[in-house]
């Protein structure tokens, strides 16, 4: 498949593209700056070596082409970018929103989230996305510094859609970055409690001076492989 990244020039963005570019996807980088984009996608290039296949765009271009759009902008910029974009999406694309509304968004504190009169920032981007276009939850506790390093990522991926299909879909591609575990976390509504456990993640890793990730206890095997 072939997957879009919208941001994909910030820390979050270029670390998923990295992963799966290493798992030989085709990403596209998406940036308001085309030039930027292209930058970044050649630094990732050179990085992995062999015949990854990552290409740079603006944002607009790089949806057009894409099954899967991953949107991993802060969440002032996330309303913003969607209307952007929006003549480009198409339906049939999923849209996953790695989206955390946190307070530090309004010069607030990063431990902190903010209330989205939607319920969530996901439930947000399900508003302003053309009709047919499927949101998908996810990402949000997968923080960038794990994404960067080397060897497998210690985190669970939790994975909120209204869309079967394509809550499966996207755990799936969760399942390509190595030590990832996804789990069906449900529909798209629950996504404003995945969001929170963001902020309380950040406050630990502030106090502990680490990067923290989750993992789910207690369930059957097949949890994690469905």
């Amino acid at each position: 498949m072939t997957i879009a990244i919208l941001g994909g020039t910030g820390p979050e963005g270029s670390g998923l593209a990295q992963r799966w570019a290493q798992a030989g996807e085709t990403v596209i980088i998406g940036s308001r700056d085309a030039q930027r984009a292209l930058e970044t996608a050649s630094k990732l290039s050179e990085k992995i070596g062999g015949a990854s296949r990552v290409s740079g765009t603006e944002n607009k271009f790089a949806c057009a082409d894409a099954e899967i759009v991953v949107l991993t902008v802060p969440f002032e910029a996330q309303a913003e970018m969607l209307k952007h974009v929006k003549p480009a999406l198409r339906p049939g694309q999923i849209l996953v929103d790695t989206t955390v509304p946190l307070a530090a968004s309004v010069g607030g504190k990063p431990t902190r989230t903010l209330g989205v009169w939607q319920g969530s920032a996901a439930q947000q981007a399900a508003e302003l996305v053309p009709e047919g276009v499927v949101v998908v939850a996810a990402f949000h506790n997968l923080a960038a510094d794990l994404l960067k390093q080397e060897g497998p990522v210690d985190c669970d991926v939790i994975v909120c859609s209204d869309d079967k299909q394509a809550g499966k879909r996207v755990r799936e591609l969760a399942r390509r970055i190595p030590g990832v575990r996804a789990l069906d976390g449900g529909k798209l509504e629950n996504a404003r409690i995945i969001e929170q456990i963001t902020a309380v993640l950040i406050g630990l890793n502030i106090r502990h001076k680490g990067h923290s990730g989750i993992r789910i206890t207690g369930l059957p095997k097949e949890a994690f492989e469905n």
